[in-house]
């Protein structure tokens, strides 16, 4: 019976992960900033807040909400220098996001 409990429990974190995390990419707006955020990442650019509200039609109070439900989800996370803050994309959370939701597939 323990091992049934064990994954039950599993399940039930995987689950949590996959409601947290779709609910922060539940708004178009946080997609696409995601993506250009892991975008930047990927070519070694860093990413303000400042770049987000030039590339985007958003201002800069909407880009910090947004900013702030990926953040909360873990998707993005924060480098402070100086003054400055830095987003960085979590992969490791968006990795575990799409695990989850394979493993999702197949629950019974």
């Amino acid at each position: 019976m323990r091992l049934r409990k064990e994954l039950d429990e599993m399940q039930e974190r995987d689950i949590l992960l996959i409601a947290k995390i779709s609910d922060a990419l539940a708004h178009p707006a946080r997609i696409k900033i995601f993506r250009y955020i892991m975008e930047a990442n990927k070519a070694r650019t860093q990413v303000c807040n400042k770049d987000l509200v030039n590339h985007f039609d958003y201002s800069q109070a909407t880009i910090s909400q947004h900013v702030a439900k990926l953040k909360a989800a873990g998707l993005v996370q924060v480098k402070k220098v100086d003054r400055f803050s830095y987003y960085y994309v979590h992969l490791g959370v968006l990795n575990d996001y799409l695990t989850a939701t394979k493993k999702f597939e197949n629950m019974e």
